[in-house]
């Protein structure tokens, strides 16, 4: 995991989730929704989630796999002046 991880932000446990009664899937990133998950790509994140969930790194690792590429690192933070 030291090369997918670099600066150890997964450690931090930023993706949380929500699965609903129609097994869909709402992923966090610090609280706000990012993604929602529905029908045959749930089903497979929900098999791959139990096969790993005792193993946190590597549920925040598909987490942020299936959210894809959001976060560049370059987004402006609003500031008050």
């Amino acid at each position: 995991m030291g090369e997918i991880d670099k600066r150890n932000k997964l450690m931090e446990e930023p993706f949380t989730y929500i699965l609903t009664k129609k097994a869909t899937i709402i992923i966090y990133f610090n609280n706000k929704q990012i993604k929602v998950v529905k029908e045959i790509e749930a089903e497979r994140l929900i098999k791959r989630l139990k096969d790993v969930e005792n193993n946190i790194l590597e549920v925040q690792l598909l987490l942020a796999k299936i959210t894809g590429n959001f976060k560049h690192g370059n987004e402006k933070v609003n500031k008050k002046k």
